[in-house]
């Protein structure tokens, strides 16, 4: 199944127009014309099956014949991840993990990052890429860069874990997940945390966890997290 997307779409919505870029892409690229049939999502969970009324490349119109809606998650994947020095790599985490299906992502900026400023825009484009390339339906959240002690200050619901690298009493991340609990992640730079940070989240009730007996970079500990979160879910 191709997926199309376009976040405008409600349950009472009867007949909407693609954007130009998104028209061009359809009848120039794929050329697709009156009749055929498309698969809409929202990014919200819904699936409309809509037919082409006007095959313009300018402004494809269809009609919805029909719609569904997928079961929300009865467990919340955030991943806190600090950005990492090249930019491709955190691109690369945010693609994968939207394909096995996290939530929302927050960069936190640390004591230790060497990129401090990253490109929303950017990322939104990645991560709807992968939304529509995994046939999922629902569009992660991406939260604007935050300073990592600011983010402390949110009281998030579930378990909260942060995972580093120091050589202190951890708990392995799989001994701390249950099934249908919500979970916030922090992950650090490649510097990893500083020992002031993991402090800092251990005073706000963060529990420290080991992801394995290797060192990992930050992009691949997000996405064994993510992971393990799932598979726990299974």
């Amino acid at each position: 199944m191709q997926l199309f997307f376009n976040p405008t779409i409600t349950e009472s919505t009867t007949i909407f127009s693609f954007d130009k870029e998104e028209s061009k892409h359809i009848i120039k690229v794929l050329r697709k014309k009156d009749t055929d049939i498309l698969f809409v999502t929202n990014g919200s969970g819904y699936l409309f099956k809509t037919e082409i009324t006007l095959a313009s490349d300018s402004k494809c119109t269809v009609k919805i014949l029909s719609f569904e809606k997928a079961p929300v998650a009865k467990f919340h994947i955030h991943l806190a991840v600090a950005p990492t020095k090249m930019n491709d790599r955190y691109e690369w985490f945010l693609e994968k993990a939207t394909e096995i299906g996290i939530h929302e992502i927050t960069p936190i900026i640390c004591d230790h990052s060497e990129r401090k400023v990253i490109n929303n825009e950017r990322f939104d484009k990645i991560l709807l890429a992968a939304m529509k390339q995994s046939n999922e339906l629902y569009l992660p959240k991406l939260n604007q860069a935050i300073l990592m002690k600011d983010f402390l200050k949110h009281n998030y619901e579930g378990l909260k874990l942060i995972a580093h690298c120091e050589e202190t009493d951890k708990k392995s991340l799989k001994s701390v997940l249950k099934p249908n609990e919500n979970v916030t992640l922090l992950i650090g730079p490649e510097g990893d945390f500083s020992e002031k940070e993991i402090a800092l989240a251990i005073d706000n009730k963060y529990i420290p966890v080991s992801l394995g007996n290797t060192r990992l970079r930050t992009e691949t500990a997000a996405i064994v997290a993510c992971h393990s979160i799932h598979f726990v879910n299974e």
